[in-house]
């Protein structure tokens, strides 16, 4: 499964960053045919959220808010 996601927000702590997203959607409404590569994901997953803590120093400033992200999902077999 793959969503789109929209990082809204960055908080910077002292141990590394809390990043939050959520669903891509617009806010100013979509073409009137349908043509928007967001309009598609916000269909099938109308409202999504997702909030991560990294501490790796290589990623700390490298993520913005307003960014969008794609995010694949594989099932881990065993």
């Amino acid at each position: 499964m793959r969503a789109k996601m929209k990082l809204t927000e960055v908080k910077r702590t002292g141990y590394g960053e809390d990043l939050q997203f959520s669903a891509v959607c617009r806010n100013d409404g979509y073409p009137v045919d349908g043509r928007d590569e967001n309009n598609t994901f916000a269909k099938f997953t109308p409202c999504a959220n997702l909030t991560m803590t990294i501490n790796n120093p290589d990623l700390l400033g490298k993520f913005n808010p307003g960014e969008e992200f794609y995010l694949d999902f594989t099932k881990v077999i065993r």
